[in-house]
């Protein structure tokens, strides 16, 4: 019903830049939240940010100040600058989302929540 695909992933340097993103699509009549969780290898998953369909967001303590997490709801994309990077960044990040269902022109009174593949971030010098 609906897919997320994320991308943007990559090998950077301590200190460096990544964006990643992920574009929504399939039956969508709104997208009522998204957001960005990671796993390290031997740990559980992890919030990063989330965002709201207004806006609102959220961040973990760990990279405030340093992600940014913003969505365009034309294209239904979600985005995670993340600046400073640390080797503690290092994991797989995934795209999150809960998405209102189409039925036609409006909403068939369901929601799908869902997550994507995973994009790979590796800090490392």
């Amino acid at each position: 019903q609906v897919q997320l695909v994320e991308s943007g992933g990559g090998l950077v340097q301590p200190g460096g830049s990544l964006r990643l993103s992920c574009a929504a699509s399939g039956n969508i009549f709104s997208i009522l939240h998204m957001g960005w969780y990671r796993q390290a290898p031997g740990h559980q998953r992890e919030l990063v940010a989330t965002i709201t369909s207004g806006g609102n967001t959220d961040y973990s303590d760990s990279v405030k100040g340093r992600f940014t997490i913003s969505r365009d709801n034309v294209n239904n994309t979600v985005y995670l600058q993340m600046n400073s990077l640390k080797p503690g960044d290092t994991a797989v990040y995934y795209c999150n989302a809960e998405v209102g269902l189409r039925d036609g022109s409006s909403w068939d009174g369901s929601t799908w929540h869902g997550w994507g593949q995973g994009t790979q971030v590796t800090v490392s010098s």
